[in-house]
């Protein structure tokens, strides 16, 4: 049988006029304010830059949020380890 909890979620990314931002398969939240917002995903790290952004739906058990403001770049980052314990956040973005 297989075991829910350990199913790996199909991370998506859908923007409209570069002002509101969906995405699924979010695994958390790791910082944000009206500049920057950083998320740990399915595909590895994300960083948003803006200006005016917002988390204006956050829903983890499903892995979801929406992100409202003006998206001037969004940024991946491979980072091996990820969910790791025992390393920093830091250490882990900036290996």
């Amino acid at each position: 049988m297989e075991d829910l909890n350990s199913t790996v979620r199909m991370h998506k990314l859908t923007m409209s006029n570069r002002k509101n931002c969906t995405l699924s398969g979010v695994n958390d939240v790791l910082s944000f304010d009206i500049h920057e917002i950083l998320l740990e995903t399915e595909q590895g790290m994300l960083m948003i830059k803006g200006e005016d952004l917002h988390v204006s739906r956050l829903t983890l058990d499903k892995g979801e949020v929406d992100v409202e403001g003006k998206v001037d770049s969004l940024t991946y980052s491979d980072v091996g380890g990820v969910g790791h314990k025992g390393e920093s956040l830091l250490a882990k973005l900036f290996r």
